[in-house]
């Protein structure tokens, strides 16, 4: 009798743990082989620089996994159609199982796929695997995508989440694993981002049982403070699915059963997780939402053209402290704290009325967590172009927001050393700083720090009257 050989294609799902396609392969076949292909199609978007260093290692660590389960990792480079035909032949493959994805390309690219396998008499399952709950499972009562995070978080949150899958059984001897594919190797400048990250599965469920033990009770309202930062740091491990939402979900919600005074820290947690699942909505029922606005009447938007001011912003010298913090510990370590990324990404869109797509792409190559659903949705909340959007007229003030998240510039300091000698007063305000206090703390704005590239006052009221003429 033939032995039945399953091929699990591998996507944004490097874990062996709750995998429904890697459980569902090793379950139905003799022998299963795993597949990870860096894509070339026409409309996938590759992974940006930074996160390919992340990707990079965390195949190197899931390679190790599943060859312990006697499984072997091949990974390839190229068009997706083209990679799985050659490995279904030379692997002999008679069964194939994905989990879905839901950005509009890839699910044009995996429907086309998948009719194109089935037509050679293969037999082909998609599985559920990176979202708590899938897009078109979840709907307004007049049965139509949601537009609001409230309504969605309730409904999503009222929902029975499916138990997390166990990690499969060996289907065969412990191998050696395969060298991955050294012609798809990250940029070598990223080799800084070494040692500042733990990456793989266990990482990830160590990640998440820390968090729960020493900062949960303080994360509703310490998560908007950048120097003592008590979130997660999940958002990589997830962007890769090294660990599922689900097993995060139910990870949580067993720390209430015996931390019961923790239920309400518990509840911002999980409506913050629920947040991803409401970009994956909207990724899924609407055109590309990295380059296409959410609310049509955005598309006339003036955005001004202002290389100059972008550099600055990229490079973390905008003359504004807490912005130019967040861009530097960006560059450094491939992450940026979610309350600065507000403010950055206000500066750049509304202040210096830039086109956040510009932003959002600098994004998606720096951030190690660059996501496809996240990083878009992310970006047109705060240009006011997406769904459930902050208001137009929400333009953040990146000195008041400093004040009052790193009052006594700990943050601040950390990433713009050059001006750690101001006194807390004008930490967040360099540029109105009296000239005594900027010579005492050894600065010369124009020199040793930018000034402000752009007046607060002045730059919000152009951003309101471009965002009237719409």
């Amino acid at each position: 009798m033939d032995r039945s050989t399953g091929l699990v294609w591998l996507r944004n799902d490097l874990r062996v743990s709750d995998n429904p396609a890697l459980a569902a392969a090793c379950r139905e076949s003799d022998a299963v082989v795993a597949l990870y292909i860096h894509e070339s199609d026409t409309g996938i978007r590759p992974p940006g620089a930074a996160a390919r260093w992340w990707l990079h290692h965390s195949l190197i660590d899931l390679g190790e996994s599943l060859a312990k389960l006697g499984i072997p990792l091949i990974v390839r480079s190229g068009k997706a159609a083209d990679v799985l035909a050659e490995v279904i032949k030379s692997e002999s493959i008679t069964t194939i199982h994905w989990n879905r994805r839901y950005a509009p390309a890839e699910v044009a690219l995996d429907k086309e796929i998948k009719e194109n396998l089935r037509q050679q008499d293969l037999a082909v399952t998609s599985h559920p695997g990176n979202v708590l709950v899938e897009p078109w499972m979840i709907e307004t009562g007049q049965g139509k995508p949601y537009s609001v995070f409230s309504p969605f978080w309730k409904t999503l949150r009222d929902k029975q989440i499916e138990q997390p899958l166990q990690k499969p059984h060996k289907v065969g001897d412990p191998i050696k694993p395969k060298q991955i594919d050294a012609d798809y190797r990250p940029p070598k400048w990223s080799k800084k981002f070494d040692g500042l990250w733990a990456i793989g599965e266990a990482a990830a469920h160590k990640a998440i049982d820390r968090f729960l033990e020493q900062n949960l009770e303080y994360y509703p309202e310490g998560r908007n403070f950048p120097a003592k930062d008590v979130t997660s740091r999940l958002s990589p491990h997830l962007r890769f699915g090294e660990i599922s939402p689900r097993q995060v979900w139910h990870t949580a919600l067993a720390r209430t059963h015996s931390h019961h005074d923790q239920r309400a820290a518990t509840e911002k947690f999980l409506s913050e997780l629920a947040w991803r699942d409401f970009s994956y909505h909207q990724l899924f029922h609407r055109e590309d939402i990295a380059k296409a606005p959410m609310q049509p009447k955005y598309s006339a938007m003036e955005w001004r053209s202002d290389e100059k001011a972008l550099h600055a912003w990229e490079k973390g010298e905008t003359g504004m402290p807490i912005v130019d913090a967040g861009m530097r510990q960006l560059w450094a370590t491939g992450y940026m704290h979610n309350r600065v990324r507000m403010l950055v990404a206000s500066l750049l869109s509304k202040n210096l009325l830039i086109d956040w797509r510009k932003g959002e792409n600098w994004f998606w190559d720096c951030l190690v967590d660059g996501d496809m659903a996240n990083n878009p949705a992310s970006w047109q909340w705060v240009a006011g172009s997406g769904l459930d959007a902050a208001p137009y007229f929400r333009i953040f003030n990146p000195a008041t927001q400093g004040e009052r998240f790193d009052a006594a510039g700990d943050y601040v300091r950390e990433w713009v050393p050059e001006i750690k000698a101001l006194p807390d007063k004008w930490i967040h305000n360099p540029s109105a700083a009296p000239k005594d206090v900027l010579k005492a703390a050894g600065i010369a704005l124009g020199t040793t720090y930018p000034r402000a590239i752009v007046d607060l006052k002045e730059s919000r009221e152009r951003a309101l009257e471009a965002q009237a003429r719409l």
